[in-house]
């Protein structure tokens, strides 16, 4: 269990419809598609009609500080078979780093990788009560693309397994290229928040609307008072 699954869904039933692509960047080929990650019917480009409402006003709001400048759409919806594939994945990646690829793992060895996985990775759960956040449809990976199409520095790339993905790493760091990557995260944040979204404090590229940890976010700022969520798992 995860902080935020203490929080209650009052599914509200709205579609899941295509981002306008047009609007922002896009890696492509989709990074999880290129591994073979199982997206079926939908592609990852989708999120509940909302929330894509709130990503068009975050990036009407990134063009009015800065003119040209694009969000780039990482990853959204994922279906629970697809965030199985990644957090497998991301398991086999994290033996790989270590070196252990081969190797019989001890149970302590084990436990210690898939730690550090979840650190970045929700279970695949299918509980309806537990779902994972971009299977709901309420959450995005993204970053900023700037006037030459360049993607801004920020310090990591999304999924790394590391404190380097924490939003604040770098705020006070002797790396020489800290207040680069500090003020970029910071222009990202601010972009989101002003269309509603919260981030993930573990993730400076994981912004969500709508969902439980949407709800538990907003409810730690909010004086105790629990808020719902309104997006459950979409499927």
């Amino acid at each position: 269990m995860r902080p935020y699954h203490r929080f209650s869904i009052v599914e509200c039933y709205e579609n899941l419809v295509q981002i306008p692509l047009d609007k922002f960047a896009v890696e492509s080929p989709h990074p999880y598609e290129k591994l073979g990650a199982p997206y079926g019917s939908h592609s990852p480009y989708f999120l509940r009609q909302g929330v894509v409402e709130r990503l068009v006003q975050a990036q009407n709001y990134l063009c009015e500080l800065c003119p040209n400048w694009f969000i780039q759409i990482f990853d959204a919806y994922r279906p629970v078979a697809v965030q199985n594939f990644m957090v497998n994945y991301a398991f086999g990646e994290a033996i790989a780093k270590r070196g252990l690829d081969g190797v019989e793992l001890s149970e302590v060895q084990t436990q210690e990788i898939w730690q550090e996985v979840h650190k970045i990775w929700a279970e695949p759960s299918l509980n309806e009560k537990t779902p994972p956040p971009h299977s709901t449809g309420a959450a995005v990976d993204v970053t900023l693309v700037d006037h030459r199409g360049s993607i801004l520095k920020m310090g990591s790339p999304i999924d790394e397994m590391s404190d380097r993905s924490l939003p604040d790493y770098y705020l006070q760091n002797d790396d020489p290229q800290a207040s680069v990557y500090q003020n970029n995260r910071q222009l990202l944040y601010d972009v989101m928040k002003q269309a509603g979204f919260c981030r993930n404090p573990r993730e400076w590229w994981h912004f969500s609307y709508g969902d439980q940890m949407w709800a538990w976010l907003n409810s730690e700022g909010n004086g105790g008072n629990q808020l719902v969520a309104k997006y459950g798992r979409y499927s």
